[in-house]
């Protein structure tokens, strides 16, 4: 088990390992101070910008937290503040670290930050890259998904399911996959430990809607079959990822 270090610098909070060879800093979740020292790899579009950064010969994933649905329209990245370990950083890290820690296939978390302001704060997360992957529903536009990938994906799930997590966006979108089939899980912000209960199945059946969706908009068909590998991935016996 991997213990976490705060490190704090005036109103900001940082969460990451105490093995990590140098101390975290604000600047590593500058966005702005990445893209002017021209190491930034890729940005991506999703909620808000991700940023893929290279630093030395590490490749990393920098993700600011912003806020989804009707409320967005009125506030971008600010949240109520409750607490440091009830922040969507620190949530989300150590929720990874457990994960990993696990064995299963999830971004290694490597630090969070945290800057609160009054009864607000801003947040933000660093994880690792995964190399050579592409999300399921490119996988799906393409028409290209790896035949034994199906399985897979509902063997991860399933485990994540077992460590009694509950992922709040599980999509085709946060499903990524590699050339050679391998599944890997992404972006658990706000996800949850809980007790066994219905929330597992909930879970499935929002994966199956993601790939109804992506098929309506690829313009390809949803693979019925491949829906029961990945189901009968999720019920085999625990057997790995």
């Amino acid at each position: 088990m991997v213990d976490g270090k705060i490190l704090w610098s005036g109103s900001h909070a940082i969460l990451a390992p105490a093995s990590l060879s140098e101390a975290a800093t604000p600047a590593w979740f500058d966005a702005a101070e990445w893209q002017r020292s021209g190491v930034v790899a890729i940005e991506t579009s999703g909620r808000g910008t991700v940023l893929i950064v290279e630093r030395g010969t590490d490749v990393w994933v920098l993700r600011h937290y912003h806020r989804g649905g009707l409320v967005a329209r009125f506030v971008a990245d600010h949240y109520l503040w409750l607490g440091l370990e009830q922040t969507r950083a620190f949530r989300e890290w150590r929720l990874l670290r457990r994960l990993r820690d696990a064995g299963l296939p999830v971004p290694n978390p490597v630090a969070a930050h945290v800057y609160r302001t009054g009864a607000i704060y801003t947040a933000d997360i660093i994880t690792s890259y995964l190399p050579d992957t592409h999300k399921l529903s490119w996988f799906l536009g393409q028409g290209r998904a790896p035949a034994e990938c199906w399985a897979r994906i509902g063997r991860m799930v399933r485990a994540v399911h077992d460590q009694g997590v509950d992922h709040p966006d599980l999509t085709a979108h946060n499903v990524l996959l590699d050339d050679r089939g391998a599944a890997f899980l992404v972006d658990f912000d706000n996800a949850r430990v809980k007790p066994a209960g219905e929330w597992r199945r909930a879970g499935v059946q929002r994966l199956q809607r993601s790939l109804r969706k992506v098929a309506l908009e690829t313009g390809t068909e949803f693979d019925a079959a491949a829906w029961r590998e990945l189901e009968a991935g999720y019920s085999a016996p625990r057997a790995g990822c």
